[in-house]
């Protein structure tokens, strides 16, 4: 069976990847507000892991909501949650299973309980996360053990999250999305995949 995968081409998501190959038809979707954005560091990471990459377009006139979203609401949770719960919902009408790399320390992307049940009712779809009952430090364990992974500041860092494309359309109306966003949030890009082996001294 296929499962679709949210991808930023970050730890989490590729990591979460890895976990459903186990079991799952594994394809990554990449999802961009700007149909003409180039995502190549996110499909040379998505080569790394073997696995293939879809890039998806978000409907026209959904950035200019969510950048209104974060100006009304002075920070960006609410609009990268809606975001998210969208991309979540539209590769539900083609994946049985949909996934992505929330863990379980997240706040932001991250659908509530009463919300995967709502899609779960409505949509027939199965949403998986993986990485949701791991905490940080297991998660970067793993990583360290099978990812080769760049480290920087949200806009140094080239991968799909939705924020960069937030940020750079509350630029362009003027207003400097530092007094919106938290300050020093890291982002992750893979840039490789370290060989390894199972043993049964276990991960």
């Amino acid at each position: 069976m296929k499962a679709g995968v949210l991808y930023s081409g970050g730890k989490d998501s590729s990591l979460a990847a890895i976990m459903l190959g186990t079991y799952y038809e594994v394809e990554l979707n990449v999802f961009v507000f700007d149909p003409s954005r180039q995502v190549q560091s996110v499909d040379a990471a998505a080569q790394a892991l073997g696995f293939p990459l879809k890039k998806r377009v978000f409907k026209q006139g959904l950035l200019d909501e969510m950048v209104d979203l974060v100006k009304a609401c002075g920070y960006p949770n609410d609009a990268i949650n809606r975001t998210h719960q969208i991309a979540v919902e539209t590769l539900s009408s083609e994946y049985q299973v949909v996934s992505d790399g929330t863990r379980f320390n997240d706040r932001v992307p991250m659908l509530s309980r009463a919300e995967v049940q709502s899609f779960g009712n409505r949509t027939g779809c199965s949403y998986v996360r993986p990485l949701l009952g791991y905490v940080k430090p297991e998660v970067d364990r793993l990583v360290d053990r099978f990812l080769i992974v760049q480290y920087g500041e949200t806009g140094t860092i080239n991968n799909g999250d939705y924020e960069t494309e937030i940020r750079d359309a509350i630029l362009a109306r003027g207003i400097n999305p530092e007094s919106l966003f938290p300050s020093h949030h890291d982002q992750s890009l893979v840039v490789g995949i370290k060989k390894y082996q199972l043993s049964g001294e276990g991960l």
